[in-house]
């Protein structure tokens, strides 16, 4: 899902032979796939006046980007099918087969500090796991776990009644017999896949992923598949929902 960044395009031109640089120049279909890979806004903060900041509930077997240019034989669901506002870029990542709630801004500043670690702003999961795990097996992501890449900042976690959401297509693969549990995760850092693997890391593999929150912001009567701008940053005052 990840996609080369500008900076690695450009120093493909860069070596390229002083022709090939030229006519790079007067490509316009290089300029048009530099602006199309563009993930990230000014981070200069902008006026309120200008600022834009949008919040996604996004759907399952969505990309968290606006192209798809790496699969042009199988083109994949990306943010332009259900988002058109222009100079808007994702702030962090949601994966492809997680849902809910993705924040775009055209706003450099607010986009670092929700992506930054060390702003460790906080992120709620709605989690389905597969098997019902105790409050011995919780206490271990509370007191954090040893991943692969480190050991996880201690999570708050609970157990959950069963969340009134949408249906996912597909639908989970469940086994017979086999209780799931929904789990409340909330956790301060951004490892890939991180969620997954700390659930994974307990014996309790995760079968749904939903992100509620992050921050302040949340997914709460937005419909999955439709996206709110807010009027300003830190307000909670909301437009019409745009399917």
């Amino acid at each position: 899902m990840n996609q080369p960044s500008i900076k690695k395009t450009n120093n493909k031109f860069k070596t390229d032979s002083s022709v090939a640089k030229r006519r790079s120049k007067k490509s316009s279909h290089f300029n048009v796939k530099k602006a199309a890979h563009k993930t990230f806004a000014s981070k200069k903060a902008l006026p309120l006046s200008m600022q834009k900041i949008v919040l996604f509930n996004k759907p399952f077997d969505v990309l968290s980007q606006f192209t798809d240019e790496g699969n042009p034989d199988n083109p994949r669901e990306t943010l332009k099918d259900y988002i058109n506002i222009p100079n808007i870029y994702a702030a962090g990542r949601l994966d492809r087969d997680s849902e809910g709630l993705l924040i775009l801004t055209n706003d450099g500043k607010l986009q670092a500090d929700i992506t930054q670690p060390g702003k460790k702003t906080e992120k709620t999961y709605w989690v389905q796991v597969d098997g019902v795990p105790t409050e011995a097996d919780l206490k271990k992501l509370r007191s954090g776990v040893v991943l692969k890449d480190g050991l996880t900042l201690p999570a708050k976690v609970k157990i959950m009644d069963n969340p009134q959401i949408w249906d996912r297509y597909p639908p989970i693969r469940e086994r017979a017999n086999i209780p799931t549990t929904w789990l409340s995760l909330t956790i301060s850092e951004g490892r890939n896949r991180q969620v997954r693997r700390m659930t994974a890391n307990i014996g309790f593999p995760t079968l749904r992923l939903i992100r509620y929150s992050i921050g302040e912001w949340t997914i709460k009567g937005l419909k999955n598949g439709t996206y709110t701008v807010l009027k300003n940053t830190y307000d909670d005052s909301k437009v019409e929902i745009q399917n």
